[in-house]
């Protein structure tokens, strides 16, 4: 689509929800509301097609949410592709500049 999918700020809040295992405490983290961090995960699984997290409600065990399979594969590619972008970054300032 036209739309914005996926970039750094999604990243960092899908890294924060392995982290806390929470949508919930991952936005606070950042110092984002809730509702917010919500619907920008809803609106990137609608543009990418398929579910970045799988969530459980409070209760007994107090709920939380995970990465899906396949929104754990995306994080992975795009960590690997932005390391790379860097690299390449660096080197081409060494290039450009020296040293």
């Amino acid at each position: 689509t036209d739309d914005k999918a996926f970039g750094p700020g999604i990243a960092q809040l899908l890294h924060r929800v392995e982290e806390f295992h929470s949508l919930r405490s991952a936005a606070g983290s950042m110092e984002m509301a809730y509702s917010k961090a919500w619907t920008i995960i809803k609106n990137s699984e609608k543009a990418l097609g398929y579910l970045l997290l799988t969530s459980t409600t409070g209760g007994k065990n107090g709920g939380g949410a995970e990465l899906t399979d396949e929104g754990a594969a995306l994080l992975r590619k795009y960590d690997a592709f932005c390391a790379e972008m860097q690299a390449y970054g660096d080197k081409l300032f060494a290039e450009k500049f020296g040293g």
